[in-house]
């Protein structure tokens, strides 16, 4: 037992009872059983925090966490590198599913390119009723300040498996809570303390469908404009800064145009556009039969 290497995974949980349950199952069904699962409820109105409750009952592995307060998720974020027990801590939300292999393929990623300290993955997306409706692809590069400000970092916040001591160096801004990972990314490479790995293996299932709302995208890109006027002194030049700022600023038109002519699916549709395989599809769903029929064992 003692070269085992044990990962604390983090979940937010905030109003997610049609999803949470199977969330969970994905992470019992993973083929990597050394792990604590941290459920951190953010003052939910529903029936989340007793789904959680009822997983915890019946696996000493996972615990829950609630105050009744609703705090937001960076501090959650922030509050579960806290918490965690143990010297990797991975990341995922309460509506999502992961592959039963995620945490396996991760971890040895990380132990086998140690100069890396967060490693992330591809997605495929996913409907509200499970169904695959794209996929995003994010191939291995070295992520640069200026990647990090025009928003290319290519890293899938959620996916990611993170040294402890990288998260302790780096916690989230507890004001920002729209863009936070964003705002995290930049500042880790401001500092030149961003050695990410990517994993272009399909190894997170995304639920796209509900978080592409107007208001969510215009709060978010309103959001990126701030960081932007805030940070790029050094990184882009004036005329570079504009740019940027236009191209968001010409985002949330476009938002609006597609919310008020009811298009916002497209825009959905585009935000994962590369076709799905077949063998993808069939992989996807033998991994969903599998999550959904995994055994909790009292």
């Amino acid at each position: 037992m003692e070269n085992i290497t044990f990962i604390s995974i983090g979940i937010p949980v905030y109003n997610s009872e049609s999803y949470l349950a199977d969330a969970i199952r994905s992470v019992l069904a993973q083929t990597y059983p050394y792990w604590e699962l941290i459920l951190v409820d953010d003052g939910s109105t529903d029936g989340s925090l007793q789904i959680a409750q009822e997983f915890a009952a019946k696996d000493n592995r996972i615990r829950v966490i609630s105050d009744g307060l609703n705090k937001k998720l960076p501090a959650r974020l922030n509050q579960i590198i806290r918490e965690a027990k143990y010297s990797y801590i991975a990341r995922m939300d309460s509506d999502d599913l992961i592959h039963t292999e995620r945490l396996e393929k991760q971890i040895n990623f990380l132990k086998n390119n140690p100069n890396f300290d967060l490693v992330s993955t591809s997605l495929l997306s996913i409907k509200n009723n499970n169904d695959v409706i794209g996929a995003r692809i994010y191939l291995p590069k070295t992520v640069t300040k200026k990647d990090a400000l025009i928003g290319n970092s290519g890293i899938l916040h959620a996916s990611i498996l993170a040294k402890k001591s990288w998260c302790r160096r780096n916690f989230y801004n507890e004001k920002n809570a729209l863009a936070e990972d964003y705002e995290l990314w930049l500042n880790a490479a401001i500092k030149d303390d961003l050695k990410v790995g990517f994993l272009p293996e399909y190894l997170y299932y995304y639920r796209e469908e509900g978080n592409a709302t107007k208001e969510k995208m215009l709060r978010g890109y309103t959001t990126q404009i701030k960081i932007i006027k805030k940070y790029s002194k050094g990184i882009l030049s004036l005329e570079q800064s504009f740019s940027l700022i236009l191209k968001f600023r010409l985002k949330k038109i476009i938002v609006l145009l597609a919310d008020k002519f009811n298009l916002m699916h497209l825009i959905l549709r585009n935000r994962s556009s590369i076709k799905v395989e077949h063998n993808l599809i069939e992989d996807y769903k033998k991994q969903y039969s599998t999550i959904k029929n995994v055994e909790q064992v009292e």
